[in-house]
């Protein structure tokens, strides 16, 4: 193993995911304390300060695990989760909504304020510049990832919570009620589908189709209207 070339792959994706995943759940606590919830805030998880939302798993453990096992090719991670008391907020079942889709919007404004950021790249020279080029694209790519994932329909994340809001109550009730099992569905369309489907002969790469696929469409339309090449 190239221990600097590891050291190097490390660097460039240790802040972006740091950002991400920090600006993402403080976005959620920040938006449901102006709507009535001061839970996150009297918890202390209305802040810029990654230390208050690091999961030890989804921000340190599962991170490191895809970064090293891909050779860099391949990360994601999570925060811990930002908790409201959604019975607090003004208009429940509105502020519901607006607290849900928080996340995944301040993913997309980090995004591109990356993609506007490597228009800055030019002004260093050398091993700074590249350093710094990496950084601002796997920013690019990881809030943007990190946005389309949560926007899957799916409780608990962030998109299954706005489906359930703006749902006909017959039909939000029955999707509420998969909370519970949604962290294992999740697990199942990463994991067990595409293994199945390979050992069947088949590419079953449910991830890549329904986040992989629409982030790379979302990256490429940021980077044209930021005027990147």
């Amino acid at each position: 193993m190239d221990i600097m070339a590891t050291a190097f792959t490390v660097s460039v994706w240790v802040l972006p995911v740091l950002l991400a995943v920090t600006l993402h759940e403080a976005a959620h606590g920040w938006v449901a304390w102006k709507l009535g919830d001061s839970t996150a805030r009297s918890m202390g998880r209305v802040t810029f300060n990654p230390i208050r939302h690091i999961d030890p798993f989804g921000t340190v453990l599962l991170p490191a695990m895809l970064l090293l096992g891909s050779g860099g090719a391949m990360m994601f991670g999570f925060a811990k989760p930002v908790p409201v008391n959604f019975n607090a907020l003004r208009n429940p079942r509105r502020d519901m909504i607006l607290v849900a889709a928080a996340g995944p919007v301040s993913n997309l404004m980090i995004a591109l304020i990356s993609a506007l950021a490597l228009h800055l790249v030019g002004l260093f020279e050398g091993i700074i510049s590249n350093w710094m080029a990496y950084n601002l694209v796997n920013s690019l790519w990881i809030n943007i990832l990190l946005a389309v994932f949560n926007m899957l329909p799916i409780p608990p994340l962030d998109g299954g919570r706005v489906a359930v809001g703006v749902l006909p109550r017959f039909l939000a009730y029955p999707l509420s009620r998969l909370e519970r099992a949604g962290f294992f569905v999740i697990l199942a369309i990463i994991f067990l589908v595409p293994w199945v489907g390979g050992k069947l002969g088949y590419d079953w790469n449910v991830f890549g189709w329904l986040v992989g696929l629409p982030a790379r469409n979302i990256m490429e339309f940021m980077l044209s209207v930021a005027g990147v090449s």
